[in-house]
């Protein structure tokens, strides 16, 4: 049998002592050396932000979509009811269904509208629903008109008359969708509606049909919404344009108090309008 000196006994004691220590321990040990080792690998998959920092964050990028959609016609429950207060006026149905459509279209109560230099009509729109009352196809055709003659454009029509049906279906997949019935009613029910797409245009784009858009609705004519999700103008067009439009082909300028200097004068500068 080994004689045990002193300096054996304490090397055996300390070895026991090592084999006391926790396996728990052992591993700790293990990823502590490994993280001092790599310590850029060991944080480069996580970046955490402080909570005051998100909470900034968020509140900088909401306040910027505020100030980017900043529409002169926000839409409003009162603006649905002037909608259906004028299709009350007018007597006119909600169109529940194609056969109701047909029938419309058959007795040229819905007119088709025609595309053309000025005017485009999303190919998505079903052609069976780019049909509207006709005073609603002149709004669009004199829209078109003076927004080309101003950019050398064509504006894009992207929708116009809904049956109940069409109406009920949009509203499964996009809940900003005005209802079937009641006094906030699509007023693209009753075929006086469309929308304008206004994604794509410039600021001064956007501009340019805001104001003649202002100028109409003050004059009881039109009444107009910028829908924010779908990023259209949309325009809802009284009968009484029809009129008003009669005026501005009589009269391509403004009467006066003051007669004309001469008939010839008054010819002509009628003419160059």
């Amino acid at each position: 049998m080994p004689i045990l000196t002193r300096a054996n006994k304490s090397s055996r004691a300390r070895s026991l002592k090592i084999s006391k220590v926790p396996l728990a321990y052992t591993f700790l040990a293990l990823a502590i050396s490994l993280t001092i080792a790599a310590p850029q690998s060991a944080f480069a998959l996580h970046r955490v932000v402080p909570h005051r920092h998100r909470i900034l964050h968020t509140f900088r990028f909401r306040g910027l979509r505020g100030i980017l959609w900043n529409p002169l016609f926000r839409p409003t429950h009162d603006s649905l009811l002037r909608q259906n207060d004028e299709i009350d006026r007018l007597e006119l149905p909600r169109i529940q269904d194609d056969d109701e459509l047909e029938a419309l279209k058959a007795s040229r109560e819905l007119v088709p509208i025609e595309t053309g230099e000025t005017l485009r009509i999303d190919p998505r729109l079903d052609p069976s629903r780019r049909f509207c009352r006709p005073w609603t196809r002149d709004f669009v055709a004199d829209l078109a008109a003076v927004y080309y003659s101003q950019f050398h454009d064509q504006i894009q029509l992207n929708s116009a008359v809904r049956t109940v049906k069409v109406q009920k279906k949009l509203r499964r997949h996009n809940r900003n969708a005005a209802p079937v019935d009641g006094d906030t009613a699509s007023s693209h029910l009753a075929g006086i509606t469309v929308d304008i797409q206004r994604r794509g245009m410039t600021k001064d784009e956007i501009r340019f049909v805001e104001h003649r858009l202002f100028y109409l609705n003050a004059l009881g004519l039109v009444e107009p919404e910028e829908e924010r999700h779908q990023w259209v103008f949309h325009i809802m067009v009284s009968d009484r344009y029809s009129d008003w439009r009669q005026t501005q082909t009589i009269f391509a300028i403004p009467p006066t108090d003051e007669p004309a200097a001469a008939p010839a004068v008054a010819v002509n500068t009628a003419a160059s309008n």
